[in-house]
């Protein structure tokens, strides 16, 4: 299993952003090798936000519908122990202006015991996950 950051999303889904070539080729390699995908709802928030402001809200609604729709992308809703668990990771991190939602998915990652998550953000391996592709 694999987590999917907010960054490899929204790289899949607009062309103009720098990681779209990397990230739609793996992508394809996750869906060929039908690997289990695992997201947040803090994740899918901001991805539908950023996708709205950049490529406009048809678009974005159509892509998270798709998304909601997926038989291969599992969205997990966090608990209140996992919002406390983020608290105090984004307390611990907070040398490295890490977001919340981050946190959401490092306490999220940890209670599923998923280690490695398909990211473009360097904050996933600091807090000692890996960071793919």
């Amino acid at each position: 299993m694999i987590y999917v950051d907010t960054g490899a999303l929204l790289a899949r889904h607009l062309t103009r952003d720098q990681h779209h070539e990397r990230a739609a080729a793996y992508w394809n390699r996750l869906a060929a090798a039908r690997e289990r995908c695992l997201t947040s709802s803090y994740v899918l928030d901001e991805t539908i936000t950023l996708l709205g402001r950049r490529a406009g809200y048809g678009f974005a609604a159509e892509r998270a519908r798709n998304l909601y729709a997926s038989s291969h992308l599992t969205i997990v809703r966090p608990d209140d122990q996992d919002e406390q668990n983020a608290l105090d990771l984004f307390e611990k991190y907070a040398d490295q202006r890490v977001s919340f939602t981050d946190c959401i998915s490092f306490a999220l990652m940890t209670r599923a015991s998923v280690k490695r998550v398909f990211t473009f953000d360097v904050h996933f391996q600091r807090a000692g996950f890996r960071a793919l592709p």
